[in-house]
């Protein structure tokens, strides 16, 4: 059954209307044929007996005046061709139960004891012997009929007739009967075969028509013209007619996205733009103003001069980081990733964390050297704990644990400061888009823009109390490394 499990039901229909037609006919013609073997045993017999009765009657005469040749005469006559009943051995048995004469004197010999003859003559004997009516019997002996019929002259008992039908006879008539009942079958399954391929075909299609409209049901749903359904009130109607409305409700759906996406990307765009308008005008407008102060009074101010271009060297700075944080390019040459990488963050760190009053717990368990650029790795794992150290409150802590897994470096840092709300979460990861005061929002920006530059996967949890980065970068390489010489 499993071979035909993935069939096509447009072949499966077909196929199991044949098996149902095939094994219907089958048991309707071993049925019949049990029947017509019943009524053929019933009609031999029945024939045979009254058969037997009336030869029984032309045998008086000979066994009165014993005259074995005439019995044998009307015996072998009987046993002829047209001569009636075809039997295939008649044997006369007189009152001691010896052979008085048959038509096979191999088996049954003149004189012979019927009870000598084998199992089947011994059974016969037992028989006769029990028998006082003048009526004939049936009996069957294994494969062979018998009818054992009393010869009596004026209430006289003169013997008993045995006429014997051979398996043979039954079964060549059997078999001409199940020759014609398979004939008969065989013909009607040639004709109904067809007209089920036909129906079985018309039944599968709608169900073939659904299945191939559902595959194609992708990435896109198919268009209203490309959707064919079978039309009816029968289930598979149903069924296709709620499939349609389902489609017509997956593309008001799809086309929803659509405007949802572009209004985000607009919205996304806007903020962008605002977030690089502020960074850059903020200190383009201090810059202007200390030039027309310097236009001014510069000349014969050494000491606002000076101050003046500090405050233009600064300006540019921001400015540069700010196009900088933007321009964030994850594929500059670096060397491979070592243990010493980790800690000389961890030593840049902790005067940010005493600064701010804050514990750093710093746990990193590197094997050695692995197959990643170790600057870009330094700079997410500095934005991460820098974002964690800016989130804490004064005697915070901020946890670290840097290690690496299956196939996987893993970067995990904790802090117990303020929580990130659940509507600030979609977009975390967005520039500009900053939770601390005086921050850019470029950190998580360019942490986000790294991590997916090197295949890997960056996720945040925030509840009150515990807010936790976890970053898995797999172990492989894919951008161009220094020579670690």
């Amino acid at each position: 059954m499993l071979l035909f499990r993935d069939l096509s039901f447009r072949y499966k229909i077909p196929l199991r209307a044949t098996v149902l037609v095939f094994v219907t006919a089958s048991i309707l013609t071993a049925s019949l044929l049990l029947r017509e073997y019943s009524d053929l045993r019933r009609d031999v017999l029945d024939s045979s007996a009254r058969w037997s009765d009336v030869l029984s009657q032309t045998l008086v005469a000979p066994m009165l005046h014993d005259d074995v040749w005439r019995a044998f005469e009307i015996l072998r006559a009987a046993t002829s061709p047209g001569g009636g009943e075809q039997a295939s051995a008649i044997t006369l048995i007189d009152t001691r139960q010896r052979v008085y004469v048959s038509t096979d004197p191999e088996r049954y010999p003149m004189l012979a004891p019927l009870h000598e003859r084998g199992d089947a003559a011994r059974e016969l004997a037992s028989l006769i012997d029990g028998a006082l009516d003048a009526s004939s019997r049936t009996v069957e002996i294994g494969d062979r009929l018998f009818v054992v019929t009393p010869i009596d002259a004026d209430g006289v008992r003169l013997g008993h007739m045995i006429l014997e039908h051979s398996g043979a006879f039954m079964r060549a008539r059997f078999t001409g009967m199940w020759l014609s009942a398979t004939a008969v079958t065989l013909l009607v399954i040639a004709l109904i075969l067809p007209v089920s391929w036909y129906w079985g075909h018309r039944m599968a299609e709608p169900l073939v028509r659904l299945a191939d409209t559902i595959g194609r049901v992708g990435t896109t749903i198919p268009p209203p013209e490309a959707v064919r359904f079978y039309e009816s009130k029968d289930e598979i109607g149903q069924v296709g007619e709620a499939l349609a409305r389902m489609f017509d409700e997956l593309r008001e759906k799809q086309a929803l996205e659509r405007e949802i996406v572009f209004s985000e990307r607009l919205a996304a765009i806007g903020r962008l733009t605002g977030g690089i308008a502020h960074e850059i005008n903020n200190p383009l407008g201090g810059m202007l103003n200390a030039i027309g102060t310097y236009r001014r009074h510069g000349a014969t101010d050494p000491e606002l001069a000076a101050r003046t271009m500090s405050l233009l060297e600064r300006g540019l700075v921001q400015v540069r980081d700010t196009v900088s944080a933007l321009l964030v390019e994850a594929k500059a040459p670096s060397h491979p990733l070592r243990p010493h990488d980790i800690e000389d963050v961890h030593i840049l760190l902790k005067p940010e964390a005493a600064k701010r009053g804050a514990e750093l717990h710093w746990h990193s368990a590197l094997p050695g050297e692995l197959p990643l650029p170790a600057t870009l790795v330094r700079q997410v794992l500095i934005n991460l704990v820098l974002n964690a150290l800016h989130a804490v409150e004064p005697g915070g802590t901020v946890a670290c644990e840097i290690g690496v897994g299956t196939g996987v470096l893993s970067l995990v840092v904790r802090n117990d400061g303020q929580h990130i709300e659940e509507g600030r979460l979609p977009y975390l990861f967005e520039p500009f888009v900053s939770g601390a005061r005086g921050g850019h929002g470029l950190g998580l920006w360019i942490t986000y823009q790294i991590v997916h530059e090197l295949e890997g996967h960056i996720s945040v949890q925030s509840e009150p109390g515990m807010t936790v980065f976890a970053v898995n970068l797999p172990l492989k390489i894919e951008l161009e490394l220094e020579d670690a010489s």
